[in-house]
C-alpha cells in the first residue's frame, strides 16, 4: 500500500504542535493504557463481571504515525440534523457540524464529524464531536461496525486525526449498549490500520 513519506508527515505534524515522536507515541501508549484500563475497572466497565474475568486486554494496530494526519477543518454554515441509528434499534440525534478534508494512503478523504444534540448542552461537551467512521479493514481486522474518534472544536481551520486513538464502541464487546452506527458518507476507501483491531471472537 502506497502512504505519505513519513518525514513529511512528521515535520507537519511537529511544526503545527510542537510534539516530538517520542511524545506522540507516549500519548498513543496512554491512550491504549486507558483503553484496557477501562474495561478492566469494575466500576466504569461496559462488560459484566463474567466478561471482564475473560478480559485480557485489546488488541491494537501496531503504532503508525502516517496515520496522524493535518485535517483541513470545514464548518457548515448551516448545520442539518442527522438522525443516527443505534445498534440497539433506537436512534440518535446529532449535528452535522463539519467536513474533514485529509490525505491518506496518497488518495483525498473526507470525513463529516458530528456534534450530539444532547451533550452539547453540556459544558464539559460544548466543544466536543464524534467522528464515527468504516473504512477498508472493518469486518476485516477491525470491528465490522466502524470505529470512533473523539475531537474538540479548533480554533482555526485544521485538526489533527490521530486514526491511532480510534477505538471501537461497547457493542463490539458486549450486549446492553445503544451504539450509533456509522453513516455511509462516513465509510473511507482506505484501510485504517490504526487504532483498535476487532476483539478476537470478531
Amino acid at each position: 500500500m502506497k502512504v505519505f513519506n513519513l518525514i513529511v508527515i512528521l515535520g507537519l505534524s511537529m511544526q503545527l504542535y510542537g510534539q516530538s515522536t517520542d511524545s506522540l507515541r507516549n500519548e498513543i501508549l496512554v491512550f491504549q493504557k486507558e483503553q484496557n484500563d477501562h474495561y478492566k475497572d469494575k466500576e466504569e466497565s461496559p462488560l459484566t463481571k463474567k466478561e471482564r474475568k475473560h478480559f485480557k486486554g485489546h488488541r491494537f494496530y501496531p503504532i503508525n504515525l502516517l496515520y496522524r494526519v493535518t485535517a483541513h477543518f470545514e464548518p457548515f454554515s448551516n448545520p442539518d440534523t442527522v438522525v443516527m441509528p443505534t445498534s440497539a434499534g433506537t436512534e440518535k440525534v446529532y449535528l452535522k457540524y463539519a467536513m474533514l478534508h485529509f490525505n491518506i494512503a496518497e488518495q483525498h478523504c473526507h470525513l463529516v464529524a458530528y456534534q450530539s444534540v444532547k451533550l452539547m448542552q453540556k459544558e464539559e461537551y460544548k466543544d466536543y464531536l464524534f467522528v464515527p467512521f468504516r473504512d477498508n479493514t472493518s469486518g476485516k481486522t477491525s470491528y465490522g461496525g466502524g470505529r470512533y474518534l473523539d475531537i474538540t472544536i479548533p480554533e482555526g481551520n485544521e485538526v489533527v486525526l490521530n486514526f491511532n486513538l480510534a477505538y471501537n464502541p461497547y457493542c463490539a464487546y458486549t450486549n446492553g449498549w445503544f451504539c450509533s452506527i456509522p453513516p455511509e458518507e462516513n465509510t473511507l476507501a482506505v484501510e485504517i490500520n490504526a487504532g483498535l483491531m476487532a476483539p478476537e471472537e470478531h
